[in-house]
């Protein structure tokens, strides 16, 4: 009888999936600054002060916050500088943009502590597919992480790879 021999395991290929650095959905949030304007477009001082103090602020608590307005109107930077001294006693992180720059951000920063030590001298293959979009942006800063201490890198699975670097 033959023994089924999974060579993929043995090939001493470390696998790295990047939705594992993703941050988890019910640690994000935001707070859209159009939610708090005069008939969705004009940010009346007086109005948004009042609004802001009547805020329960423990909602984001430990939260990833992204700071924007979703409309296309004049928002004064005051304004966004109000919110995040709101925000700041309370929140994980305040982050000046859209929740999807924000878990982009985070991503890269989870990235960028990547263990490189781990990873030295070993051929890496970083996962291509999976249940989660993963931004091309991730991709690159994963390989300019990981090119000066690997020996190869690979994109795809362990069963079908296209190569990316090679250490000469």
């Amino acid at each position: 009888m033959d023994t089924i021999v999974n060579k993929v395991a043995e090939s001493g290929i470390l696998s790295l999936d990047l939705q594992d650095y993703l941050p988890a959905p019910e640690t994000l949030t935001e707070f859209d600054l159009k939610d708090y304007l005069f008939m969705g477009l004009i940010l009346k001082e007086k109005d948004f002060r009042a609004s802001l103090q009547a805020i329960d602020w423990s909602a984001y608590q430990d939260k990833s916050v992204a700071l924007h307005c979703s409309v296309d109107t004049l928002i004064p930077a005051w304004a966004y500088m109000l919110v995040g001294a709101y925000l700041q006693p309370v929140a994980r992180t305040v982050f000046m943009g859209s929740p999807e720059s924000l878990r982009l951000r985070l991503l890269l920063d989870a990235i960028n502590t990547l263990p490189t030590e781990t990873y030295r001298d070993q051929r890496v293959v970083i996962k291509g597919c999976g249940d989660q979009s993963i931004p091309a942006d991730a991709y690159l800063a994963v390989t300019l992480r990981l090119r000066p201490v690997v020996k190869s890198i690979m994109y795809g699975e362990p069963c079908s790879t296209v190569p990316v670097f090679k250490k000469k």
